[in-house]
């Protein structure tokens, strides 16, 4: 364990950003490496009056955190894998990543809301929050009855936001939820499965960005990545990549080692359409996915 200073950690201010920032800093400690955070705001926590599909570029919540890598700042940055641009900065690489959490979807319903006999067990003509491409199109395809509000802040914003009133339901990312371990009294949570409601690309997993000339640190995150998990986020993330796509995209793409699901529209404002592809270890197959995508394209 050659290393001699502590190793830098790189975050969002958040409380599930620092949730995963401390998972990293606790496994990097059970290896015997001393390890500090550094908090870093980034342009999507500044910007909260604009849906994401309305912000100009892509990286809101990481390239300010990036810059802090390239300058040297910060040794290590900790990402929700979903966030992060598949294209890196030159310079930068993830070099590892986390075991999957579950990548569910979860829509967390008002009791008043609630419905059993309706899909999801939401009432009609409900109001779901979202600033997600994604979710809005998947929504408009599979309740296109319900009424789309924007919804910004963190995960526990959002929560206290629904439990105001001003929403019937909300629709998040279950490992955040998990993770933070919210008290949802008063709310009915219903999980949308991968196959039925398709999460982003590598949703469920952290990405550990280092520098590329960082071969010590390399050589150490090498023992807590994942290699299945990488492996299947690669491909989820090379369909996004060929796609040319971001947080304004809305795409899904999911893969459960036997089939790779995918919803795909080209806006917000039109419905997904759905697609499920056997999975292939293949380098061309995720050219073929988006091929077929591109083809079935309105």
């Amino acid at each position: 364990m050659p290393l001699t200073n502590a190793i830098i950690i790189g975050t969002r201010g958040s409380d599930l950003a620092l949730w995963q920032a401390n998972f990293v800093r606790k496994e990097l400690e059970t290896l015997g490496y001393e390890v500090q955070i550094k908090i870093i705001k980034t342009q999507g926590d500044k910007i909260q009056n604009l849906s994401f599909d309305k912000m100009e570029g892509k990286s809101f919540f990481t390239k300010e955190i990036e810059d802090a890598l390239l300058s040297e700042e910060v040794d290590l940055a900790v990402h929700s894998h979903k966030d992060l641009e598949t294209n890196q900065p030159e310079g930068l690489e993830v070099a590892a990543v986390s075991s999957r959490a579950d990548p569910c979807e979860i829509l967390l319903i008002r009791e008043s809301a609630h419905a059993e006999n309706a899909l999801w067990g939401l009432k009609k003509d409900a109001t779901v929050g979202t600033s997600s491409a994604r979710r809005k199109s998947q929504l408009l395809a599979l309740r296109s009855d319900v009424k789309i509000k924007e919804l910004r802040g963190n995960v526990p914003t959002r929560v206290a936001k629904l439990k105001t009133g001003a929403y019937d339901a909300i629709i998040l990312a279950k490992a955040g939820v998990l993770r933070l371990e919210l008290n949802l009294s008063g709310l009915v949570c219903i999980d949308l499965t991968p196959d039925e409601f398709v999460p982003a690309p590598a949703q469920g997993v952290l990405a550990l960005q280092i520098r590329s000339s960082a071969t010590e640190l390399k050589n150490i995150l090498k023992q807590i990545n994942d290699p299945v998990v990488q492996k299947l986020v690669h491909l989820e993330r090379s369909v996004l990549n060929l796609m040319d796509g971001g947080c304004q995209l809305p795409l899904g793409v999911y893969c459960d080692k036997k089939y790779v699901h995918v919803a795909f529209s080209d806006d917000a404002m039109h419905p997904s359409r759905y697609f499920r592809f056997p999975y292939k270890d293949s380098p061309e197959f995720p050219n073929k996915i988006v091929a077929h995508l591109q083809h079935h394209q309105v």
